[in-house]
């Protein structure tokens, strides 16, 4: 590494370092007594802090995984979906390897917008084998929410392109399948695999809903992804219900 001599020159150096060149630079710069040099070093430690931070939180993270490491693969399973008064339910299914560690990776609720669509890509590029499964509001009318929630995890499965060894699921344990499940509450905050999954699901159903809001402009789905807001309500009030408005969720408002 390169010592710079211009404050202007170290902090653009600082910006562009990756963590393991931290001490290094550390290293490097540590004697140097400007106040503006010592300001880059303890932004550049904070980094550094903030780093090491998420590797103890993401060891936490694959603790059910660890623990089933006799199993191959092992399939997190999350969905979401499951309240909004139109759309789909959808479920994800996600395979990652063993030795695999995402930054940031967490239960999507948790995460912004666009450190989910970020965090998707990564994970469909490195996990090794991915499922959605998505049933129709119809569906949903018609055999209620619990049960399509159950369809959408089966279907997710079924569209593995390996059959996992073992499930690790959200809360659930999912009739008519054939694989050892384990339920974890709160599983999408506790395990990679599932946080994985959990990403998967509401990524693809919000753009689902951001696609459904140029068909139906009036209820706002890119914003609210089809839950009961004040001004869903009240569109509904004013426009009726759409092809994708569960109606067993509905009838109180219609």
């Amino acid at each position: 590494m390169e010592k710079m001599d211009t404050i202007c020159g170290i902090k653009s150096q600082a910006a562009s370092i990756n963590i393991s060149e931290i001490q290094e630079f550390i290293n490097l710069y540590n004697d140097d007594e400007r106040i503006g040099v010592q300001k880059i070093i303890a932004s550049v430690l904070k980094r550094k802090d903030k780093y090491e931070k998420e590797l103890e939180r993401l060891k936490e993270m694959h603790r059910y995984e660890n623990e089933y490491r006799n199993y191959k693969y092992i399939c997190g399973i999350d969905e979401v979906g499951r309240g909004p008064f139109a759309g789909p339910v959808v479920a994800g299914a996600v395979i990652l390897p063993s030795d695999c560690n995402i930054l940031y990776i967490n239960d999507s609720k948790k995460l912004s917008a666009a450190k989910r669509e970020e965090l998707y890509d990564e994970i469909m590029e490195r996990a090794i084998a991915v499922g959605l499964g998505v049933v129709s509001p119809q569906v949903i009318d018609e055999i209620n929410i619990l049960q399509a929630t159950y369809e959408a995890m089966r279907i997710a499965i079924k569209n593995l392109s390996v059959k996992p060894d073992i499930l690790l699921n959200d809360a659930v344990k999912i009739p008519k399948v054939d694989i050892p499940q384990v339920s974890i509450i709160k599983g999408d905050a506790k395990s990679v695999s599932i946080a994985a999954a959990s990403i998967v699901a509401k990524v693809t159903r919000d753009r689902m809903m951001v696609e459904y809001d140029k068909i139906y402009p009036e209820y706002n789905f890119a914003d609210n992804k089809g839950y009961g807001s004040e001004k869903h309500r009240e569109a509904l009030k004013k426009f009726g219900p759409t092809p994708i408005h569960r109606n067993t969720f509905i009838k109180n408002y219609v």
